[in-house]
């Protein structure tokens, strides 16, 4: 017997941004002067969706998210032609999820609920800090005060809210994130991912750091503010079910997020978008062209927007499997890692289980508490082995 077809995801990047943050690092563009070639970018996406269906097969969808850039700038009907689109092309779940990220200025929230009407029942409000000084800081073009009333607005319109935080900022103390983080709390989402600072390189900010004109926070101090993080979310109900985000009840955990760190298959469309597909059991590893014009251009040639179509080997699904599945807290199974030649029994494994960093389980590789604290170092030792 054929086995069933694996359940599939739908990524769906929105590059446009009003203003670029000095964080940021994704494939963005300034929205201002490119008025005219989005409406071609939307039409271009469909096209690439069906597309992609016709590799793919039928498959049950769970999932539709649009990311970005800033989705939310996005005219909310033609977020229901995409969605439409995609319920066309494969068949839904009766629990899909179809979520959508958006900053929270008074402009964007006004178009929350057009979104809502559009399909989009879970909204990731991109809150980053709730403190004026931060948020100039960081570049964002909302104040702490439209951060509030977006967040409220959404828990009105939207059946699932999530916030997304940004800590070990430069000059942040741990009573201040204390209590930033209390008042997230209070504004009512089921979920929160609270995301630590990094300098990513090429950014305004690594080039700032370089400058000596930005000091991020010593790593003792960075490592309080996450402990802070789960101390105070987890006496208020949210789980820790990834490293950075924290669900109050399974149900409102990000099934999508769920479908990258469980390994599933997702078809990713828009300017810069990844995929991964299972394609007559090949893992398949999908790039979309970065520059909107381009990725618009090649469509309106072809039907598609890949730039690459890489066919992984057992050992690279292995370790996307080791960096993703392990920032689970159930972790991973072990069958999903012997490509690696890693098992319970392996030296490097028992080495880091007696130094507290792995939990000692036959049936699935997790870290501890103490291990998510140096993640990026444990994968490391893991995936050289």
């Amino acid at each position: 017997m054929t086995p069933p077809a694996p359940p599939l995801g739908v990524y769906i990047h929105w590059p446009y941004c009003a203003k670029i943050c000095p964080y940021c690092d994704f494939n963005v563009w300034r929205a201002r002067g490119r008025e005219a070639e989005q409406p071609r970018l939307k039409a271009a996406i469909l096209a690439d969706l069906a597309r992609q269906a016709e590799r793919t097969g039928p498959r049950r969808l769970v999932s539709i998210f649009f990311g970005g850039g800033t989705p939310s700038l996005m005219d909310p009907d033609w977020a229901g032609e995409i969605i439409a689109a995609c319920k066309r092309l494969w068949t839904p779940e009766p629990d899909l999820e179809i979520s959508l990220e958006a900053n929270p200025t008074d402009a964007e929230a006004d178009r929350f609920a057009g979104f809502a009407a559009a399909g989009i029942d879970r909204l990731s409000l991109g809150l980053q800090a709730l403190d004026d000084e931060a948020l100039r800081l960081l570049g964002r073009n909302h104040n702490a005060d439209e951060a509030r009333r977006a967040a409220r607005l959404a828990g009105r319109i939207f059946p699932r809210l999530s916030l997304d935080l940004i800590y070990a900022r430069p000059g942040q103390t741990v009573p201040d994130w204390t209590a930033e983080l209390g008042e997230a709390i209070d504004l009512g989402a089921e979920h929160i991912s609270p995301y630590q600072l990094t300098i990513e390189a090429g950014t305004a900010f690594d080039r700032a750091v370089r400058r000596g004109q930005l000091l991020p926070p010593p790593e003792d101090l960075a490592a309080d503010l996450y402990d802070t993080t789960q101390s105070v979310l987890e006496a208020a109900g949210f789980e820790a079910y990834e490293v950075s985000n924290h669900a109050r009840g399974r149900r409102a955990r990000s099934r999508h997020n769920l479908v990258y760190w469980q390994g599933a298959d997702y078809v990713g469309v828009g300017p810069g978008a990844h995929g991964r597909l299972t394609l007559d059991g090949q893992r398949h590893a999908t790039f979309t062209l970065s520059r909107p014009q381009v990725y618009i251009t090649q469509v309106e040639g072809s039907g598609q927007g890949l730039e690459a179509d890489e066919i992984l080997s057992p050992e690279a699904v292995a370790q996307e499997r080791l960096l993703a599945g392990l920032r689970l807290l159930e972790g991973l199974a072990w069958g999903d890692v012997t490509a690696l030649g890693l098992s319970p029994d392996h030296p490097v494994v028992h080495a880091l289980i007696m130094q507290n960093m792995l939990v000692s389980d036959p049936k699935r590789l997790r870290s501890t508490a103490m291990g998510r604290l140096i993640l990026d170092e444990i994968t490391r030792k893991l995936a050289l082995v």
